[in-house]
């Protein structure tokens, strides 16, 4: 995925996600904010040639590459559409079991537990300051949580996100308003092990290589 970098429809119906995120949210978060930065992203690139064939995290990992007057407006839209894009894709419609085989290895050996991983997951996306997004990442072949602000994305040569909480007040105000912990303990019965579990298993393969 190179400029120009398109809007990537939802993987799923905006009543799918029922009663957890209702269909006005996922409008609104989709069709408006997501799309938002994907524009804006598309505008900025428009004047610098030699980045335009640069996929998405590329833009995000070889910062150095990108011009001084542009680099902190790329970043941020490239991250909003980064973010906006993983996060979208990995909830799912229905309760999906929790995850199994090498994903549930994993996540044991990192955090003792599912339950502990839900744990503290939960925690950085509640107590984030302000907006921005809570991850599980892969690093260095090891699983990590960690908090971002505003549209920063944590990626590098050695990490990579495999899944991730929007906790930007449009992502839950319209249903929750200000309930962010209610949002967050719902948003688990979303997420879809088996997009992060093939997730997990692609990039621990490259990285094994």
């Amino acid at each position: 995925m190179k400029y120009p970098f398109e809007i990537e429809p939802l993987p799923y119906e905006y009543n799918a996600l029922e009663s957890y995120l209702n269909e006005e949210i996922l409008h609104f978060h989709h069709d408006k904010h997501y799309a938002t930065y994907v524009n804006k992203l598309n505008e900025l690139l428009k004047n610098y040639p030699n980045l335009q064939n640069m996929t998405l995290d590329e833009l995000l990992i070889h910062t150095e590459e990108l011009p001084n007057e542009a680099k902190v407006a790329i970043q941020n839209n490239a991250g909003g559409v980064y973010n906006h894009q993983l996060y979208f894709a990995c909830m799912n419609c229905c309760d999906c079991e929790l995850p199994t085989d090498k994903l549930a290895l994993a996540i044991n050996a990192a955090f003792g537990s599912i339950d502990q991983f839900h744990a503290e997951l939960a925690s950085a996306a509640i107590n984030q300051f302000g907006s921005g997004y809570a991850w599980l990442l892969l690093s260095n072949g090891k699983l990590e949580i960690l908090s971002t602000p505003n549209q920063d994305v944590p990626i590098s040569l050695t990490v990579t996100p495999l899944l991730c909480i929007d906790v930007w007040e449009h992502a839950y105000y319209l249903q929750y308003q200000n309930r962010r912990a209610d949002y967050v303990e719902n948003w688990f019965n979303l997420i879809n092990w088996d997009f992060v579990g093939a997730r997990y298993m692609s990039l621990a393969k490259e990285a094994s290589h």
